[in-house]
């Protein structure tokens, strides 16, 4: 099926849906990075606060401020051409109250080049994300497990286990949807409550760790390209090492440095006309400048 090789907009995630064409989507920290996977037609690039634990080596994502999100999604907004492109929301900048989260979302789209942000939690932030969908910004929700939550739920564990909690997802999920959420995250959560929870729902539902029958998927790209291997997820399937190549290609580099063997003249600026005198000349010592 083919990609939309348009802009992506937030409408057309709902399109997606209704087309039956799932929505990519993997996360971005800087320039260099988004300029890839936007050529390669990925529809969504995701600055998440997993920048905590990819860029910034961070045990959670709660540290993560809103200037660390600011600034890399400007990086990432900048090189953006197709893909659309959203921010999360760090811990405890939209939890006190709907204006804190509306002065703090504004950061995001105008200082920043948002398209949308991304909000953990449900029906205890639906009164929040309603604040910012009433005043055009548009809100991707986020239930399942919330990494900002982990302290609560003791660890990144999988959710929604059982019948009640199950229940309960699927009303945050409608919350978020009633809210005026444009899309939701589910995150390491049972097959059958992905489907269930995607059935229900008319906004497209992104999986990670979720199962098959979301509308979309996403996951860290570091993970998916292996350059992070302090853990990877077991639902994480790598699509290449790139660990392992920059590995070979630094100890390569670092060998030919100390052997002699780089720069080759090949490599390197040749020597002009002029220069023949210059390495011959005797320039003045500061001494002399100095009594000229």
């Amino acid at each position: 099926m083919k990609t939309i090789s348009k802009k992506v907009r937030v409408p057309d995630l709902s399109l997606m849906k209704e087309r039956g064409e799932r929505i990519v989507m993997l996360t971005a920290y800087d320039a260099t990075m988004a300029r890839l996977l936007d050529s390669a037609g990925v529809d969504l690039l995701l600055v998440g606060d997993s920048l905590g634990h990819v860029i910034l080596g961070l045990d959670s994502t709660i540290p993560v401020t809103l200037d660390a999100i600011v600034h890399h999604t400007s990086a990432v907004s900048r090189a953006a051409n197709r893909a659309l492109v959203v921010a999360d929301m760090p811990f405890l900048t939209y939890q006190i109250s709907p204006e804190q989260a509306l002065q703090n979302a504004a950061r995001l789209f105008q200082d920043a080049g948002a398209a949308a942000v991304k909000i953990e939690g449900g029906r205890p932030v639906a009164q929040t994300v309603r604040r910012l969908t009433e005043v055009g910004l548009p809100v991707m929700g986020h239930v399942g497990l919330t990494p900002q939550h982990v302290h609560r739920l003791g660890g990144m564990r999988r959710q929604a286990r059982d019948y009640e909690a199950a229940a309960e997802l699927l009303l945050d999920a409608i919350a978020l949807e009633d809210a005026g959420a444009c899309a939701i995250v589910l995150e390491a959560i049972p097959d059958a409550v992905a489907e269930e929870v995607t059935s229900r729902l008319k906004i497209p539902t992104i999986g990670i760790g979720a199962g098959p029958h979301c509308d979309g998927q996403v996951l860290v790209s570091y993970d998916m390209l292996g350059l992070f291997d302090t853990f990877v997820p077991k639902f994480v399937k790598q699509y290449a090492q790139l660990g392992e190549s920059i590995l070979s290609a630094t100890r390569n580099f670092a060998t030919e440095v100390r052997g002699g063997i780089y720069p080759q003249r090949s490599t390197s600026e040749h020597t002009s006309d002029a220069l023949p005198a210059f390495k011959n000349s005797q320039p003045r010592t500061s001494y002399e400048n100095s009594h000229a």
